[in-house]
């Protein structure tokens, strides 16, 4: 049941626009971000973010390239940006499962997004991880 719950949480802020939890944010991810940036230079992606649930609340967070830090609604809006169109939609959906699984356990949900030069084009993918 709560798998369910933190599914349709997610889908809410993700997909439909609605509100993060701004409080969840400077609770349970704040005092990470050094540990974050580090993670991020480590494995050298481009952009990183992470996502928080707590008692049905969602926070994001979203690391860019200069490594300034977007939070919840901005964060998405960037990540949008990054993921044009059906591409972001298409992400998150095939995402989710393992978003709730791991919100679940009570783990963040992170990943590292990185860039790939293919010819003359160029390529975004995404490396899934957890950090709790």
């Amino acid at each position: 049941m709560r798998k369910k719950i933190i599914e349709k949480n997610l889908k809410e802020v993700l997909l439909e626009g609605g509100a993060f939890s701004r409080a969840l944010f400077e609770f349970d991810l704040e005092d990470r971000i050094e540990a974050y940036l580090e993670s991020k230079h480590e494995d050298g992606d481009k952009f990183l973010f992470v996502i928080a649930e707590k008692s049905n609340e969602i926070a994001m967070m979203l690391i860019d390239e200069n490594d300034e830090v977007h939070v919840n609604e901005d964060a998405r809006a960037l990540l949008m940006k990054l993921w044009q169109g059906e591409i972001y939609k298409s992400n998150i959906r095939l995402f989710m499962p393992d978003m709730v699984n791991e919100l679940d356990k009570g783990n963040h949900y992170f990943v590292g997004v990185k860039v790939a030069e293919r010819g003359r084009k160029k390529g975004w993918f995404s490396f899934p991880r957890l950090f709790s």
